[in-house]
């Protein structure tokens, strides 16, 4: 049972060493380093969620609509902050999205 035992941390061990250094060598040329990140969130644009994303970000929020984040989406482009969306630019993201993935 000891071997055994033994065994199975070797291999669980060996197993978190290898998965991230094999996930690093999956990853594809275009997406943006580690670290980096194009975070857009649906936000209301009423005071108290100003305060809110003020206080868990340090910055103001920062809205863009659909065509931005899809034109920061082909270029690559990354921010430190996350950006805000309304609920009416989320639905013409998912719309454009969803027409983009019925072509493929």
């Amino acid at each position: 049972m000891n071997r055994l035992t033994t065994l199975a941390a070797v291999v669980t061990i060996a197993g978190s060493v290898a998965a991230p250094a094999l996930a690093h060598q999956t990853r594809f040329p275009t997406e943006a380093p580690v670290g980096a990140q194009r975070v857009v969130m649906m936000c209301a644009n009423d005071a108290a969620t100003r305060s809110a994303f003020r206080r868990e970000h340090g910055t103001p929020p920062a809205f863009i609509t659909a065509d931005q984040a899809l034109q920061a989406r082909a270029a690559g482009e990354t921010w430190s902050a996350p950006r805000c969306m309304t609920a009416r630019e989320h639905g013409r993201l998912v719309q454009t999205l969803t027409t983009y993935a019925a072509v493929r």
